[in-house]
């Protein structure tokens, strides 16, 4: 740990890569089982919100009558309902069109950074997310999966077979900064859950491929508060969580608006690469609570689609 004015931040010991790679894993997998206790709380109280949020479509399940409307075919007419008035209307059916979705948890070592201003690190709210959207999906009627990593499931344990795929590849998806290539489905949707401290110009071409496979999508732009308020002050060492060389500060403090400035440019720049290929791109601060950040991203993600809506939370 190290103590930077007045906030105090951790993270992975970036002195050898070596060491950062097996300490992720590790640390991934032995926290896996509260993150999975903690998806399922967060999971429940979401989908109360989400629950009946139902679209009229094709399919077999009754949603409702609606009055018939000029210019419809005759036949949709249901006669039955409408021999009780003077209106004639429509039977409406529920849509029953599953969508697979396939879920990237960034479990890279930037990931693992917290600030003392944080309720998580970013890592552990990375995951806690990833996997109740996952089950607020499958309770949906969606099939969901974990990208490159395991197959659409609608399984009402989707949670704990999703874990079980990190823990089994923690060690080799450990540095990934990037979502993986992986074959995608006509029409599927594609979530992307991390802090995108990576290159836009890379990050814009995984999401054109996306794209131009056919599917669309959300990114939620994980952010520790003390990432965007530059806190510190004062002689201050900052650590590459890659294990980059360090930088040394003689006044901290000095270097605020400079880094404000990047920092915005860089997430305009996500913001960019998510509306460049018709994706839905949402923010959250990891001292927010998490089932705000899973309701409003499950909120989009069955309402306005890839809409390329921006939300600030």
């Amino acid at each position: 740990m190290s103590l930077f004015g007045s906030v105090e931040t951790r993270s992975y010991d970036s002195a050898t890569r070596g060491v950062a790679d097996a300490a992720a894993a590790a640390d991934l997998a032995a926290r896996l089982p509260r993150l999975v206790a903690r998806a399922h709380e967060i999971a429940a109280s979401v989908a109360y919100g989400v629950h009946g949020r139902k679209r009229a479509g094709v399919g077999e399940t009754f949603w409702q009558y609606r009055p018939f409307m000029s210019g419809e075919a005759a036949h949709r007419i249901d006669w039955r309902r409408s021999a009780r008035g003077d209106q004639l209307y429509v039977r409406e059916r529920e849509w029953e069109a599953a969508h697979d979705y396939f879920i990237w948890m960034d479990c890279s070592p930037s990931m693992a950074f917290a600030s003392s201003l944080a309720s998580d690190d970013k890592l552990a709210r990375g995951v806690t997310l990833g996997l109740a959207l996952a089950d607020v999906l499958v309770r949906g009627g969606e099939r969901v999966a974990a990208l490159g990593l395991t197959a659409p499931v609608s399984a009402r344990d989707v949670i704990d077979r999703l874990a079980r795929a990190l823990y089994e590849r923690a060690g080799e998806t450990a540095r990934d900064e990037l979502p993986p290539q992986a074959p995608l489905r006509p029409r599927a949707r594609v979530v992307l859950i991390s802090d995108f401290l990576t290159e836009p110009e890379a990050l814009a071409m995984r999401l054109r491929q996306f794209a131009d496979a056919g599917a669309s999508g959300a990114l939620l732009l994980i952010i520790d508060p003390s990432e965007e308020s530059f806190p510190f002050a004062g002689e201050t060492m900052f650590l590459d969580t890659d294990g980059g060389p360090a930088f040394h500060a003689g006044d901290a403090r000095s270097l605020r608006a400079a880094y404000a400035q990047r920092f915005d440019a860089h997430r305009e720049a996500v913001r960019a690469a998510a509306r460049g290929a018709g994706f839905l791109c949402l923010q959250h601060h990891t001292d927010r609570p998490a089932a705000e950040a899973a309701l409003t991203l499950a909120m989009g993600l069955l309402g306005a689609g890839s809409s390329g809506v921006e939300e600030r939370r």
